[in-house]
C-alpha cells in the first residue's frame, strides 16, 4: 500500500486525501488545527463553487450540503457612476447552480469523515526541516498549505506571475438579515464595481447557523475602501462594512434596513495577498522533493472567485495522476506533469483575474456594457465563472470580442 502525506486540511488537501483513501491508499493529513478548532474559528474564505468544481465533490460523495445551501442561479454585475448611481446593471443566468458553504463547516466535517474512515490525522505545525525528515517515510508528500516557511519551498515563476505586491485589500463579513433583492426572483451572486476604488461582492451562502450572505470588499490599496487593516473588533468591522455600502453601493445598503448582524463571533476577516504562480516541485534540504497543491502554487486574488474551484479541480487532477501512476516512483517528472495538467485548467482563470485587477481594456468595457442589452452576453459572462477556458474564445482578444458581439447582435 502506497503511503501519502498531505500537509494542510483545506479544500484541495482534504478532497485529495478522501479521494486517495477511497482507493485504499495509506494517507496521513497533517494540519495545524483539529476539526473543533476549525469549526469554531474565524472564517477562512469567500468561496463560491460552480458546477464543474461541485461535480468533483459529488463524484466522491462529498457534496453534503446541496439540500441546505442557497442555490446561486446567476451572477449580477453593477458599475457605479457619478454620485454612486448604477450606470450598468445586469444579471446573467448560470446553466447550473453554484453554491457557497462556509469552509469552517465543510473542512471540519471532511476532516472528521477522513478520520472516521480510518485516515490518520496529525495536528501539528510542520516546518521545512520537518518535511525533510518526514518525506523519507512516504512515497509522496504533497503540500496543500503555504503558511509560513512552507511556501518558500516553491520558487516563484516569474513568467507566470504578473504582480509582486497585493492588488486588493480584502475585508469579509458573514451576515444575517439582508433583505431579498427586489430586481430579480432568483438568488444570485452580485459583483458591484466602483471604478478606481474597488469591488463589493454579496454572495448567498450557508454557515453553521443556516443561510447567510457573505459581504466582501476588495479595495484598491490606499483608496477609500482600504480602511480595515487596523480594525480588530468584529462589530466595528461590520459597522464600517455597512457604512461603505451606504456610500458606494446604496442599492445594496437598502437591503440592510431591517437590521443586519454577524453570523457569529468569528464571522469577519481582513487581509491582502499577492497573486503568484510558483513552480510545483519544492526542493528539500536533504535532496527530496514535494509537490505543491492548488493555491500553494497558483494563488489568485478572489476577484473572479476561482480559488476553491481551482482547489477542487487540482485535487481531482492530482488524484487521477496518482492513480494512473501505479507503482512507479513519484519523481520530479511525475510532479511536473501533474501540475502541468492542473495549470491547463488554472491558466485561463489566472489570466482573467489579472485582467480584472487592472483597469479593463476597451474591448472588455464594450463587452460589459453590451451585457446590459444582450442577455446571451450576460449569460456567457456568468458561465465563465464555471468555465474560464471559454473566455479564450471571445474575451481576451479584441478581434474575437468584436466578432462575438457582432454575431450576437446579428441574431437579434
Amino acid at each position: 500500500m502506497r503511503r501519502v502525506l498531505i500537509i494542510g486540511a483545506g479544500q484541495a488537501g482534504l478532497q485529495l486525501a478522501l479521494g486517495l483513501q477511497s482507493h485504499d491508499y495509506d494517507v496521513t493529513v497533517m494540519t495545524d488545527r483539529d476539526a473543533d478548532a476549525i469549526r469554531g474559528g474565524r472564517v477562512l474564505s469567500t468561496q463560491c463553487m460552480y458546477d464543474a468544481a461541485l461535480r468533483t465533490e459529488r463524484d466522491l460523495g462529498l457534496d453534503l450540503w446541496a439540500d441546505r445551501a442557497p442555490q446561486i442561479e446567476g451572477i449580477g454585475v453593477s458599475v457605479t457612476g457619478p454620485e454612486s448611481a448604477r450606470v450598468i446593471d445586469w444579471v446573467g443566468r448560470l446553466d447550473r447552480p453554484a453554491q457557497s458553504v462556509d469552509q469552517r463547516m465543510k473542512m471540519s466535517t471532511w476532516l472528521e469523515t477522513f478520520a472516521a474512515r480510518g485516515g490518520r490525522v496529525v495536528v501539528r505545525q510542520v516546518s521545512a526541516a520537518d518535511l525533510d525528515h518526514l518525506a523519507r517515510s512516504y512515497d509522496l508528500v504533497l503540500v496543500a498549505s503555504g503558511k509560513g516557511a512552507l511556501g518558500s519551498l516553491f520558487e516563484r515563476d516569474e513568467e507566470r506571475s504578473a504582480f509582486d505586491r497585493p492588488q486588493r485589500a480584502l475585508a469579509v463579513s458573514y451576515v444575517h438579515g439582508l433583505a431579498p433583492r427586489p430586481e430579480h426572483d432568483f438568488p444570485g451572486l452580485r459583483c458591484n464595481v466602483v471604478p478606481g476604488v474597488g469591488e463589493g461582492f454579496v454572495i448567498p451562502a450557508l454557515t453553521e447557523a443556516g443561510p447567510c450572505d457573505i459581504v466582501l470588499w476588495e479595495a484598491v490599496p490606499g483608496g477609500p475602501l482600504d480602511v480595515f487593516a487596523e480594525i480588530r473588533d468584529p462589530a466595528e468591522h461590520l459597522r464600517v462594512t455597512l457604512e461603505l455600502m451606504r456610500t458606494f453601493t446604496p442599492w445594496e445598503y437598502d437591503r440592510t434596513r431591517g437590521g443586519v448582524e454577524l453570523t457569529d463571533a468569528g464571522a469577519t476577516l481582513a487581509g491582502r495577498l499577492t497573486p503568484v504562480v510558483r513552480r510545483p516541485v519544492g526542493e528539500l534540504p536533504g535532496g527530496g522533493a514535494v509537490l505543491g497543491v492548488a493555491d500553494v502554487v497558483v494563488s489568485n486574488d478572489p476577484l473572479t472567485g476561482q480559488g476553491s474551484n481551482n482547489a477542487a479541480k487540482c485535487a481531482t487532477g492530482y488524484l487521477e495522476a496518482i492513480l494512473a501512476h501505479g507503482d512507479r516512483p513519484f519523481d520530479r517528472d511525475f510532479m511536473q506533469a501533474a501540475f502541468d495538467r492542473f495549470w491547463e485548467d488554472a491558466r485561463p482563470g489566472t489570466a482573467w483575474t489579472n485582467v480584472m485587477l487592472a483597469p479593463p481594456p476597451d474591448h472588455v468595457l464594450e463587452l460589459i456594457v453590451a451585457a446590459q442589452q444582450l442577455q446571451p452576453v450576460a449569460d456567457r459572462f456568468a458561465n465563465a465563472f464555471n468555465n474560464p477556458g471559454d473566455l479564450e474564445e471571445w474575451y481576451f482578444d479584441p478581434a474575437k470580442a468584436a466578432a462575438y458581439l457582432a454575431s450576437v447582435t446579428s441574431q437579434g
